[in-house]
């Protein structure tokens, strides 16, 4: 058999393999967390979310809601230079986001079964 009919049975089955794959896949959450950020904003998220008593003031005051801090949970980066992810017994990571036009930011305390906020900090407003 000639390299260029390889070749074409080869291409022929992978594109057969690539449509299947589209509808088995199609509208389901499939996600592939191989980055260290996503897989610690994964591990983060799937935990119980608490929080430190300066930050639960501060919700009960009403100068933070929760809400805030779940939306920057999910969409913030994990900034690994300010983070210390081996402490013992928990790693510690710093996390900052947009969020309605101002920079937040998160040190969080990542431990085998609960995740605890343990600072919220707005930062300057970013100018349009």
């Amino acid at each position: 058999m000639k390299l260029i009919h390889r070749i074409g049975f080869y291409l022929g089955g992978f594109s057969i393999g690539l449509v299947f794959l589209f509808f088995f896949l199609n509208g389901k959450k499939v996600s592939c967390d191989y980055g260290p950020e996503a897989r610690v904003k994964k591990n983060i998220n799937t935990k119980l979310v608490t929080y430190a008593p300066e930050v639960k003031a501060k919700v009960f005051s009403g100068d933070l809601d929760s809400t805030t801090i779940k939306n920057l949970l999910l969409k913030g980066d994990v900034i690994f230079s300010k983070s210390h992810p081996r402490e013992t017994p928990c790693g510690i990571y710093y996390m900052e986001g947009q969020l309605d036009s101002k920079t937040a930011s998160l040190l969080v305390e990542n431990c085998d079964s609960i995740a605890t906020v343990k600072a919220f900090n707005w930062a300057q407003k970013i100018n349009d």
